[in-house]
């Protein structure tokens, strides 16, 4: 049959069997499940086989019907019918089940929903067209900088999931010769560290003291300072220090710190008890170029302004080997987050030294039966910052001896 007869069969036969299940044939896009059980594979095979055309394709060009399907809030109609396309080519060709090409549906959607966040636009075509007149460089950075958002935002797991499945996506528009190139090829996270929700549980194992310090004497500028600083001193992750701007940074007042509007855990602040006289040193430094953009870590090519997540961890090891750290630690490479790592269990150790060194001596003169009542109910704000950042500044002195401190 040619497309014209296909169109004919699905209306004599396809359309009465969707109605008699109560659906409009008319709104009601069939699945290829519901189209297989019902006898009408060979539809989905002759198109495929015959016409170099999928199911989708046969929906809307075709049949001019326009489904109640899935809403990918964007406004870019091009990249909704390619990913559309995508998914039903997957769907026919590799037997997906209904609920497979909807979990991969929902991650190509969290995909192109940061992606237009990002870069003001949901086009991720345009940016890869063999057609035109691309700027590789600058295809990559923005679908970088994509990843590098999520990762401010989901779990390490999660994101590697989305990554699967929208290399996959692109390597498919590469094959077609729909696209000069994959832009997700070389970028690379450590997978396995999943401390996304602040727990610090990771397989990474923490620097220890004389590492971060090893790091900072071997930095010899202000970035490189402010990456031991960002990671080891104030606990931020590697994308939290790539993306660093001016606005968040709060030194001249007694407390100083960093706000974040938006964290994986919510708006809030990272105080800055060592390292804020390199953060000056930075800024003062940057203040110099006319073009500066206010971020810490500040480029040329990517379209957020500031470096990716990627540059740090490269950044990382180059100062991890002029540090002449272990080739290994505990049977890891070292990586940036191991310096999370370490802010990490020296902030546990200050919160537990807290309730027993000091919160207990106030409870038993108080005559409380729990410490910890007497720090949730009877301290005040103020009082409990001040205690943690005594004691977060003892237990950083000995990898960060000789650095001026946040007052």
């Amino acid at each position: 049959m040619d497309l014209a007869e296909l169109e004919s069969a699905y209306w004599d036969h396809i359309a009465p069997a969707i109605a008699t299940e109560g659906h409009d044939p008319q709104s009601h896009r069939p699945t290829h499940e519901w189209l297989s059980a019902n006898g009408f594979r060979g539809l989905v095979y002759a198109l495929r086989e015959y016409h170099d055309t999928t199911f989708a394709e046969f929906w809307n060009d075709v049949l001019d019907l326009q489904s109640q399907g899935y809403d990918w809030e964007i406004d870019h109609e091009p990249t909704i019918n390619s990913l559309e396309r995508y998914l039903d080519r997957q769907q026919s060709r590799l037997s997906w089940a209904e609920g497979t090409a909807r979990t991969h549906r929902y991650r190509l959607a969290r995909y192109v929903r940061a992606y237009a966040g990002v870069n003001g636009t949901a086009d991720i075509l345009s940016p890869i067209d063999p057609n035109g007149d691309i700027d590789e460089s600058a295809a990559v950075d923005a679908c970088w900088a994509t990843f590098d958002a999520l990762d401010q935002r989901v779990s390490r797991t999660t994101l590697q999931r989305i990554y699967e499945t929208t290399a996959d996506f692109y390597e498919s528009l590469l094959n077609r010769r729909e696209a000069k190139l994959n832009p997700t090829d070389g970028l690379d996270y450590d997978w396995t560290d999943d401390a996304d929700d602040d727990t610090g549980s990771s397989e990474n194992p923490p620097l220890a003291p004389e590492h971060v310090r090893a790091l900072f004497d071997a930095a010899t500028t202000t970035r490189e300072q402010l990456i031991v600083v960002g990671l080891c001193a104030w606990g931020l992750r590697s994308g939290e220090v790539a993306s660093l701007h001016a606005s968040q940074l709060v030194l001249d007042e007694e407390n100083p710190r960093i706000e974040f509007d938006e964290r994986k855990n919510g708006p809030g602040s990272v105080a800055v008890i060592y390292g804020a006289d390199v953060a000056r040193d930075r800024l003062t430094e940057l203040a110099d170029r006319n073009d500066w953009n206010g971020y810490l870590f500040p480029s040329d090519r990517s379209e957020t302004g500031h470096r990716r997540r990627g540059t740090i961890l490269r950044w990382f090891e180059d100062l991890a080997g002029q540090a002449e750290l272990p080739e290994t630690i505990d049977g890891h490479k070292p990586v940036p987050q191991m310096g999370r790592r370490f802010w990490y269990d020296r902030y546990t150790s200050t919160i537990e030294d807290l309730v027993e060194e000091h919160i207990d001596e106030i409870a038993s003169d108080q005559g409380s039966a729990s410490a910890q009542v007497v720090m949730d109910d009877y301290l005040s704000p103020e009082r409990k910052r001040e205690l943690r950042r005594q004691f977060m500044r003892e237990k950083l002195a000995d990898a960060f001896e000789g650095v001026q401190d946040g007052r």
